[in-house]
């Protein structure tokens, strides 16, 4: 393995991670990626300017990225198993994800739409002051299907490859995403290289992502409407592993989700995703339950790779 551990104790460490992630949550104060986000939005101002921004966005993001990821490295390299543990965890989002969503359901499960609309514009992009329950809820759910494999199954991936340090990379690119990701004159140049890099490390797990969302389905028919949701409705979403991730993630649910949603007071004409009856508050919980049993089904994955490996070694020596 690429982080210098053997399977069977990657295997462990994230499943130490995993738990410790959802006893602790997300830090109050002194979150690294916010401390991260504020170098990110220095190196913005400093370098988005003049000619040659494609290149200046690359720079840009090899300044913000590679540094730290080579830090996180080293330092793993001296302080070992311990401080796997304690990266993967600052870098993955399980319980904050039930934790930012859940207060949205509860709001609107009492019809506090002022609430709720508050709480769901702090977790996405488009607009919410004028959105109605049904909205509120589709977009809750969306975010948290496409944000358990940004937030929890990329990390776990790279983890898996590369340890702490591999998890470490993968959120600080996938943040950087985020926030230059976007097609627009500001950003298009210049985040084309943090974009592009971030399809390409969540190429595989985001399909992995789907690939669980489909077996995690309750029923066979809820599989077979995952299975054909990915494959039928992901080409044509915007976003190359977003697509399958919400297609399948929706049609596991049996949600109508996707479709037309409104972004900086426009309307954005969004291809549909999954298929079944549109999101009400209960379904964010759903939403959730099925990306922690997702999780969960990763954790035995690797624990039956560690044994295969184990046994492997123990009857070839």
């Amino acid at each position: 393995m690429l982080s210098g551990l053997s399977l069977p104790m990657l295997a462990a460490l994230m499943t130490a991670g995993v738990l410790l992630d959802m006893l602790l949550g997300e830090t109050r104060r002194w979150h690294p990626l916010v401390g991260f986000g504020r170098i990110a939005n220095v190196l913005e101002r400093l370098l988005n300017r003049g000619r040659g921004r494609l290149l200046r966005g690359a720079l840009a993001w090899s300044l913000a990225v590679l540094p730290i990821s080579y830090a996180a490295y080293w330092l793993c390299g001296l302080a070992g198993a311990a401080l796997h543990v304690f990266l993967l965890y600052l870098c993955l989002g399980l319980r904050s994800l039930r934790d930012h969503n859940q207060p949205i359901a509860d709001a609107l499960a009492i019809d506090d739409l002022d609430n709720a609309r508050l709480l769901t514009a702090r977790i996405v992009s488009r607009d919410t002051a004028n959105a109605d329950a049904a909205s509120l809820a589709k977009a809750s759910t969306e975010s948290l299907l496409e944000n358990g494999n940004d937030a929890v199954f990329g990390t776990l991936f790279w983890f898996a490859v590369a340890g702490g340090p591999g998890a470490v990379l993968f959120r600080l690119a996938n943040t950087l995403d985020a926030m230059w990701g976007y097609r627009n004159e500001r950003y298009d140049w210049f985040g084309c290289c943090a974009a592009r890099i971030d399809d390409v490390l969540n190429y595989l797990p985001a399909r992995l992502t789907a690939l669980s969302y489909v077996l995690l389905g309750k029923t066979m028919a809820d599989k077979q409407r995952a299975w054909h949701c990915w494959r039928s409705q992901a080409p044509n979403w915007g976003s190359p592993n977003a697509g399958p991730v919400m297609a399948s993630g929706a049609g596991a649910l049996g949600l109508a989700l996707g479709g037309d949603a409104i972004y900086d007071g426009k309307l954005e004409r969004r291809p549909p995703l999954g298929a079944g009856r549109p999101a009400e508050a209960r379904d964010i919980d759903r939403a959730w339950r099925l990306v922690a049993e997702t999780a969960i089904l990763w954790l035995i994955w690797m624990a039956l790779l560690a044994g295969l490996f184990y046994l492997k070694g123990k009857y070839l020596a």
